[in-house]
């Protein structure tokens, strides 16, 4: 079963992802079918970049996305969206 998810690359205190389609028993930096975009963990905005017809086509062939992927393709798709720790924080103040 092919899996979408984080390939890590960067330097040791810098982690960079790509974000891959890859068969679900290869290992996290192993081998890949097809790279599908990236995630910067560094930045603040704009820190991922998906390439939304290839991972619909992959989804359409039955892959599924983990679940840090499947809400970056959330956001990719409803770029008004905040990152789901924002959205914590966003309530933890409310309460307060």
């Amino acid at each position: 079963m092919v899996k979408i998810r984080m390939r890590r690359t960067g330097c040791k205190n810098h982690a960079t992802y790509r974000i891959v389609a890859a068969d679900e028993r290869s290992p996290r930096d192993g081998k890949f079918l097809e790279i599908l975009g990236w995630y910067d963990t560094a930045m603040k905005e704009n820190n991922f970049k998906l390439d939304l017809e290839r991972v619909d086509d992959w989804l359409k062939r039955g892959a599924k996305p983990s679940t840090t992927v499947a809400s970056l393709i959330r956001r990719a798709r409803n770029p008004e969206l905040k990152p789901h720790h924002a959205r914590k924080a966003k309530k933890a103040d409310k309460k307060a």
